[in-house]
């Protein structure tokens, strides 16, 4: 039976990285766009090599070491990982060995996932530029109308449990619970004798108090830093997030990332990551859109979680229309206004 041969792997063949790449893939389009960036106008910047220690040699060359990555090349490859839904930096540097159109894109490059980590970690602001020029960019091309905007968020969940998320009221409970079963193991070793306790019982006792003085510490440490930050929560793991209502009265220690839509063709122009709910984010996100969109105002469309008098008022200040759906009042007893009004109605003079 005759079967599809392929390709002898051992055979030398003569192409290139670009023989690879259709004239027509999304890639290229990242490239040339990336190409016509000035990077250093935008705030990006890349860590000079380290220097050779030691004394027994004097480098010759003031920067001495390995050159680190143009940012060009580590952006090219954000970029390509933002599009393709690829967020982990070890994921994206095994792609670098394996995806034809990742080695097209960086020349072959294979960073690894440290290097790209730092790369978003070092430039926050120079990132946030740049998806304000990507924003001008669309405008220019009439992909966005810049009249009517959509506002919603989303909870991603953070690196850190409910179990290592604090509040005052939460150290407060373990100080309790501490304190008393501390008292409760001090009378026991009090009352040894009488109970005619043995040695291991009397050790086990010692052991368990101890246990809880370390984390008496411990809490009073959290309470000091929670204190010292002015904020309402402490997460221990990743301090930036918070626990925030998700969906009903479920509750997990996340982020709320903000996002802006246009309508024309459903294309975001503003994004924020913030540890607060909906109820007191709706004049931030838009007035964001508003910078990124250099429009004198436009229409933004929210839901009842947007609901709040204050924030409703900052946008109009700020000329930005909003239609924000009401909140719904929930009534047990449906017929308690009619009934209010009969027994004052009753109450009346000469009735």
């Amino acid at each position: 039976m005759h079967y599809i041969q392929g390709t002898d792997r051992f055979q030398l063949t003569f192409s290139s990285l670009d023989d690879f790449v259709d004239n027509d893939n999304p890639v290229r389009v990242i490239d040339a766009f990336i190409n016509k960036l000035d990077l250093d106008l935008l705030g990006f910047g890349s860590k000079p090599p380290k220097q050779n220690q030691g004394l027994e040699q004097k480098p010759s060359n003031p920067i001495d070491g390995r050159p680190s990555f143009h940012p060009k090349t580590l952006l090219k490859l954000y970029f390509y990982g933002y599009f393709n839904g690829i967020r982990s930096s070890r994921r994206l540097e095994r792609e670098c060995m394996r995806n034809i159109e990742v080695r097209w894109l960086i020349n072959g490059l294979t960073p690894n996932y440290h290097t790209i980590a730092d790369f978003r970690k070092d430039n926050p602001k120079a990132l946030k530029n740049c998806f304000k020029l990507y924003t001008t960019f669309l405008q220019d091309a009439g992909l966005i109308g810049s009249k009517t905007l959509a506002v919603d968020g989303s909870k991603f969940r953070a690196s850190n449990s409910k179990k290592n998320n604090y509040s005052q009221s939460k150290i407060d409970r373990h100080l309790t619970y501490i304190e008393q079963k501390t008292e409760e193991y001090l009378q026991q070793l009090n009352q040894a004798d009488d109970k005619e306790l043995n040695e291991q019982e009397v050790n086990l006792i010692q052991e368990k108090l101890k246990y809880f003085q370390f984390n008496k510490i411990n809490y009073e440490l959290l309470q000091g830093k929670l204190k010292q930050s002015g904020e309402t929560q402490i997460s221990t793991t990743d301090p930036d997030s918070k626990a925030l209502l998700v969906q009903g009265q479920v509750v997990e220690v996340s982020y709320n990332v903000q996002a802006a839509v246009d309508d024309k063709h459903n294309l975001v122009v503003a994004t924020q990551v913030i540890n607060k709910n909906d109820r007191n984010a709706l004049h931030d996100i838009a007035s964001e859109a508003k910078e990124n969109l250099k429009t004198d105002g436009f229409t933004v469309l929210a839901d009842k979680g947007y609901h709040n008098g204050r924030e409703i008022q900052d946008c109009q200040n700020n000329g930005i229309q909003t239609i924000v759906a009401p909140n719904e009042i929930v009534n047990s007893n449906k017929f308690s206004l009619s009934r209010c009004f009969r027994e004052n109605y009753r109450r009346l003079p000469g009735q």
